[in-house]
């Protein structure tokens, strides 16, 4: 028989998978008193105890010999206590086990385990399995009947889907958790319903509705005129990001300049280099490129990147030295940069990992290669599949530049 605290483990694990309370096992020689001393484990169990519980619970005497696998408590306690970057696989692997064994829980207990879990999965880069959690964490809001639960959990889904280029689902998504939002007056999660917004604003630009997408930035800007901080710089890059889907560049940039004034690096560091990211990227898609501020930025950068940069950070970081070399005609330099972004796990969005595969399909027929003008045309393909249409007009158009450098240099 197991000795405390274990008994006490083991004994709370299986009431609670049978969903009794404690004072469902008290009765004749088992107080309430007695039996949460047992489950804290400061009373040794006896063998007459242990014939009561088992009886109570209508299992065998045996099952109190197993020893408890982690409680679903105890488990989401290990990752609320934990710091940012400590073992997150190890945590994630802890929490895992916990809900598989957990049986009946209190759905608000799965429910913020479930949070955490996605989080842990975004944070290792194991974005199908963040998404397959996040479906839980929908269905399981609903179950709940909780707003603000069924307002968080759309949003986070609706932002995995979309960075896995299933823009029309994450469309739907944010679309719901906006008129759930609107339609219960949420006010708690004020700024989730703001980059809500911002989210179905980027949605609209994959999928090509330009217009409504434009439509619904001219609404944000109005309501944060004069407004300074993370809100107001995302609000910005996300504006800017539009234009310059619209191709108005110098509306873009002047949008880009003001989301990078609107956040001092003291106040969010992460925010402020994912910004200028984003103001780096833009700028190697403009017409023509503007390689000296991406190279500005990405000189400005790199001591942030060192200090806190996530690996999806890096890999970001690589792919511009990429683009930028490429367009500096350092096509060597470009060459090992992309592969050096290629290689390990993919934790870049599906459109930058598209762009990154056209990028090595481009430096492939420069070097002579015969399988990159295919290549292009499949990506072209699959990116029309998907919907992101200004993405596929942007692949057919570096095939038509690619077929016509060839020629030249033919």
């Amino acid at each position: 028989m197991l000795q405390q605290p274990e008994f006490g483990r083991r004994l709370r694990q299986l009431r609670r998978q049978q969903e009794r309370s404690q004072a469902d096992l008290t009765g004749p020689g088992m107080s309430p008193t007695y039996l949460s001393r047992l489950e804290s484990g400061a009373r040794p169990p006896t063998e007459r105890v242990v014939a009561y519980l088992a009886e109570r619970l209508d299992v065998p005497p045996e099952a109190f010999d197993e020893t408890a696998g982690c409680d679903l408590t105890e488990a989401l306690a290990c990752v609320l206590l934990r710091s940012a970057q400590e073992g997150t696989a190890e945590v994630r692997a802890l929490l895992v086990a916990a809900l598989a064994e957990a049986g009946a829980v209190e759905p608000s207990t799965r429910w913020h385990a479930l949070a955490q879990l996605a989080h842990l999965h975004n944070a290792l880069g194991e974005y199908q399995e963040e998404r397959a959690v996040l479906a839980e964490l929908v269905r399981l809001s609903d179950e709940l009947s909780l707003t603000v639960l069924q307002v968080h959990a759309r949003l986070r889904f609706a932002r995995c889907t979309r960075n896995l280029g299933e823009s029309a689902v994450a469309r739907q998504a944010a679309r719901e958790a906006l008129s759930l939002g609107e339609h219960h007056h949420v006010r708690d999660p004020a700024a989730d319903l703001a980059r809500g917004r911002l989210l179905l604003i980027s949605v609209e630009a994959e999928l090509g509705d330009l217009a409504e997408a434009a439509r619904l930035t001219e609404q944000v800007l109005v309501a944060l005129e004069g407004a300074t901080g993370a809100l107001a710089a995302e609000a910005f890059w996300t504006a800017a990001t539009v234009a310059t889907r619209q191709g108005d560049y110098g509306r873009a940039f002047d949008l880009l300049e003001r989301a990078m004034l609107a956040l001092d690096s003291r106040d969010d560091l992460a925010l402020w280099m994912r910004v200028r990211l984003a103001a780096a990227s833009l700028a190697l898609q403009a017409q023509p490129p503007r390689k000296e501020f991406a190279e500005s930025l990405l000189h400005v950068l790199a001591p942030a990147l060192e200090l806190i940069g996530s690996s999806r950070n890096r890999q970001e970081f690589l792919f511009l030295q990429a683009q930028l070399a490429f367009h500096q005609d350092r096509m060597a330099d470009a060459r090992e940069l992309c592969e050096q972004a290629w290689s390990g796990e993919q934790r870049l969005s599906y459109r930058d990992q598209v762009r990154l595969e056209a990028l090595r399909a481009r430096l492939d027929m420069h070097f002579g290669g015969q399988r990159g003008a295919g290549r292009l045309r499949e990506l072209a393909g699959e990116a029309e599949g998907v919907g992101m249409s200004d993405l596929a007009a942007e692949l057919w158009r570096s095939l038509a530049e690619a077929v016509t450098s060839s020629g030249a240099q033919g």
